[in-house]
């Protein structure tokens, strides 16, 4: 039996709130995928460093993947699971080769900024509906993503 879901949001502003939020979760995995592929392909002088670094950030990743699905589940719609609506949806393209140590690093960088670019973007209409459970999920990820991206900024540094 399928009960409604009333939670003071309409059944189209949860949907539109669920279509930004799957593009989150399509940059989130994508990131995820990639920095993952850095871990295991990561060479040079800073390999130790970066090799753990980024399996702390893929394991970050995939715990926030876990979340943002579960708050598209809560609002009462499926969540999307599959490579390539993830790759139709991500503003974070998949890197094909194996670069050098320091564009996975820039690589990196930009993803992590493309998220909380997708995050920012759902305030408007979360602040609209007053979906403060989404907004607080958007803000603690950001402020994951833009701590990581400064200390992967800091490797850069002359």
């Amino acid at each position: 039996m399928y009960m409604a879901i009333d939670i003071g949001i309409s059944e189209d502003d949860r949907k539109s709130i669920v279509d930004g939020l799957s593009h989150l979760l399509s940059d989130t995995y994508v990131l995820y995928l990639k920095t993952h592929n850095f871990h295991w392909n990561v060479t040079g002088p800073m390999f130790n460093t970066l090799h753990l670094m980024f399996e702390g950030q893929y394991n970050e990743l995939a715990l926030a993947v876990d979340a943002i699905a579960e708050r598209i589940r809560a609002l009462g719609f499926p969540a999307p699971g599959t490579y390539s609506t993830y790759a139709k949806l991500s503003s974070i393209k998949e890197e094909p080769g194996v670069p050098a140590a320091e564009e996975m690093i820039k690589q990196l960088i930009d993803g992590q900024e493309a998220v909380v670019r997708t995050a920012r973007s759902l305030f408007p209409l979360l602040d609209k509906v007053s979906d403060e459970p989404s907004a607080d999920l958007l803000t603690q990820r950001m402020q994951v993503h833009e701590k990581t991206a400064w200390m992967l900024r800091s490797l850069l540094a002359q």
